[in-house]
């Protein structure tokens, strides 16, 4: 995944906030990643309703 990119969010693991479990199953932009606390990486993404944050790699799917 590159930043840039357009990606559906598919899933969602943890608990989150109303505002991010309105954007499940939109479309949004990569906009950078985000170390997370294990070896892992997370993606951030943008919505086209401005909404913003981080997923997990597989928590999002490629559009194209």
């Amino acid at each position: 995944m590159e930043v840039g990119q357009k990606v559906r969010l598919c899933r969602i693991r943890d608990r989150v906030s109303d505002d991010i479990s309105q954007v499940l199953g939109k479309v949004g932009t990569i906009q950078g990643y985000k170390m997370t606390d294990g070896s892992g990486v997370g993606v951030i993404v943008k919505f086209d309703d401005h909404v913003q944050s981080w997923f997990f790699e597989d928590e999002l799917e490629p559009v194209q």
